[in-house]
């Protein structure tokens, strides 16, 4: 999960390195703004809109971009604890003018609609920790399968070609959890600086996510493997026993956070190496 002090000291070293000053990156993120992500080669042209998806629980509201013309795989993608944004849109809509049908989700539909995060990632961590608690394993599978039957019912998505999943900080389990839900149907799973992938517990999301049929890109922040080094040697092992293919790389130079473009610790050669892995990835397990 997400951790106050990784933030502040993140972020410290984000204003030391120049990058912007305190006050200027205060009132860019309180506006919701997002750094600009790189353009994308022979980008497709795309059909984005807002959707509510219906659940058991109520009605998610949520982003969907996807190539305007044809079928392409579909992903269901996770924000973090700093939940739907404009951030996560430009990612979505990034993703789609690659050739794929995205779903991005607000994952706390059941308390409010996003934007959730009232100064975007200025928000204290604290104001959003209710929100994230009120999650759990039961609500994170639930959710995984109704969207999933959403994308599966879009004409925009390849029903013929597995869906891929991805997240970020907390969303990282949830997208290891997505593929136990739907294991016939998930293909491909991202975790980016995710939180929470290995717990002591017989549903940690690691174990559930070794009994799907995935194949799996862990992406570790420098200072998450500096607090819970044998994470990676855990993942590495279960994933192995379980015979699923796993890229699970610690990324030396990135902060926790380091890979959506308006967290402060926005990384972009790391990002984009990160970003360049998904698309290897998904051009492999969801073709």
């Amino acid at each position: 999960m997400c951790d106050q002090d990784h933030f502040e000291k993140d972020g410290q070293e984000f204003e030391r390195l120049g990058r912007v000053t305190r006050k200027q990156f205060g009132i860019m993120l309180g506006a919701g703004m997002a750094m600009m992500l790189p353009r994308v080669a022979n980008a497709v042209t795309v059909t984005e809109s807002d959707v509510n998806v219906t659940t058991p629980d109520g009605s998610a509201d949520c982003y969907f971009a996807h190539p305007a013309s044809g079928t392409a795989p579909g992903v269901l993608m996770w924000p973090d604890i700093f939940g739907l944004r404009p951030a996560f849109r430009q990612m979505g809509k990034r993703l789609a003018e690659s050739g794929y049908s995205v779903l991005v989700v607000n994952p706390f539909y059941r308390t409010r609609k996003a934007p959730t995060a009232d100064a975007g990632t200025a928000t204290p961590i604290q104001q959003l920790m209710p929100l994230a608690q009120a999650l759990n394993e039961t609500t994170q599978m639930t959710d995984a399968k109704a969207f999933v039957a959403w994308l599966d019912g879009q004409p925009s998505v390849a029903k013929d070609r597995k869906v891929g999943t991805q997240g970020y900080c907390m969303g990282g389990p949830i997208a290891f959890r997505t593929a136990a839900a739907v294991p016939d149907r998930i293909g491909a799973v991202g975790s980016f600086h995710g939180g929470g992938l290995v717990t002591d517990k017989p549903n940690s999301p690691h174990l559930q996510a070794a009994t799907s049929k995935a194949q799996f890109l862990i992406a570790i922040a420098a200072n998450d493997d500096a607090k819970s080094p044998n994470d990676k040697t855990v993942l590495k092992e279960t994933f192995a026993k379980a015979n699923l293919a796993a890229e699970i790389e610690v990324y030396t130079d990135a902060a926790h956070g380091w890979c959506p473009p308006d967290s402060r610790v926005y990384n972009e050669p790391q990002a984009e190496k990160a970003w360049s892995r998904l698309l290897v990835l998904y051009g492999k397990a969801l073709a």
